[in-house]
């Protein structure tokens, strides 16, 4: 991996590619989300020492992206804020708020709408 590389991969390899760089001894920095004109952009973030590694997911309104927060724990966050604020649904999480870890005014407002 070269420092700062982002990687495109397919949601059913995103399993295998986390736990690959969990067993390098790579931590979860981050995971972001935006909305494209064709869905959705998730790019996971990690980090070893001052080398950042990124996977990133184009995903079509409606894909279905499994949690990682049994890999790294602290994922069930963004996982969550992904879910409420885009609508992304994130199968699995390990701690599911269910849409409910922001009050917010609007049920996703990031959310993909249809043309």
């Amino acid at each position: 991996m070269q420092n700062g590389e982002i990687l495109t991969i397919q949601p059913e390899d995103l399993l295998s590619e986390c736990l690959k760089r969990k067993e390098e001894g790579y931590r979860l920095v981050q995971i972001s989300s935006v909305t494209t004109k064709e869905g959705y952009e998730l790019t996971y973030s990690f980090g070893k020492g001052y080398e950042l590694s990124h996977l990133r997911i184009e995903a079509e309104p409606g894909a279905k992206i499994m949690s990682i927060s049994h890999i790294y724990e602290c994922a069930f966050l963004y996982e969550n804020e992904i879910h409420d604020l885009f609508g992304v649904d994130i199968e699995l999480i390990t701690l599911d708020y269910h849409g409910n870890l922001y009050r917010i005014g609007q049920k996703a407002p990031y959310q993909k709408k249809e043309e």
